[in-house]
């Protein structure tokens, strides 16, 4: 059987990695490490200042009090003690679209993935006041999932999937959407009269373009975006010749 390396952002106990990871053994061996708390909007990074604890907390399911980055190199190295065949990160609650999976911890696991040698895939279900219905979300990660073991990825590349709420109409491959983005910083005080700031979710607007994962996901379908590690602004090259 394949075996799947399963992490997120949201914390070892939540609801939707353990959802996504039963999902998952269904197609291979099922190995979950994952943040002891909360990691979300951490992006890529990785904890370097300080060692790490990685505790088995029961069969196959082990929590790190780090990153999601931090939890893919720890389950390699000292869980599997080697590749898997497949690193998937969430289910994550929250979408990650357009520019947002360059904060996000979930699609942060699944680039560990990517950048380590094997395909990485993130998953967000849209965020609701109502309970979480994974279900959905988890199904379409699986049936990705057996596709991509059955058939592979391109080098370093990873899947970022983000699935509506209810029963989603099908799926779209899309491109990552570009948002027009305002920050919000709120300021206080502390009772020692001390300012202190809490970054805020700012206000959102996405630029609508053709195949951009936030209309795929409006119009109700999963949208499944390919990235990847190279960040090279390629079209720019020849501009930046010019001024150097």
């Amino acid at each position: 059987m394949p075996r799947i390396l399963v992490t997120n952002d949201d914390g070892v106990y939540s609801e939707g990695l353990h959802a996504l990871a039963d999902a998952l053994r269904s197609i291979g061996d099922v190995f979950v490490v994952a943040p002891l708390g909360e990691a979300s909007a951490i992006g890529h990074a990785l904890t370097i200042a300080r060692p790490l604890r990685l505790e088995r907390l029961r069969e196959g399911v082990y929590s790190v009090d780090g990153t999601p980055a931090d939890c893919v190199n720890l389950g390699v190295v000292h869980v599997l003690m080697g590749l898997p065949d497949l690193v998937v990160s969430g289910i994550n609650k929250g979408y990650n679209l357009g520019d947002d999976v360059t904060y996000s911890g979930t699609v942060g696991g699944a680039l560990e993935g990517a950048l380590l040698g094997t395909p990485g895939i993130a998953v967000s279900l849209e965020r609701t006041s109502d309970p979480f219905d994974f279900g959905p979300a988890a199904a379409a990660t699986e049936r990705i999932a057996a596709q991509v073991l059955r058939h592979g990825l391109p080098s370093r590349t990873l899947l970022n999937l983000n699935v509506p709420r209810g029963v989603p109409k099908g799926v779209k491959v899309t491109v990552q959407g570009m948002r027009n983005h305002v920050t919000q910083v709120a300021a206080s005080m502390d009772p020692r009269g001390r300012p202190y700031y809490w970054i805020e979710e700012g206000e959102d607007t996405y630029a609508d373009g053709e195949r951009a994962d936030h209309v795929a996901v409006r119009e109700g379908y999963v949208s499944v975006t390919p990235l990847q590690p190279d960040l090279t602004a390629h079209a720019a090259l020849a501009i930046v010749e010019k001024l150097v």
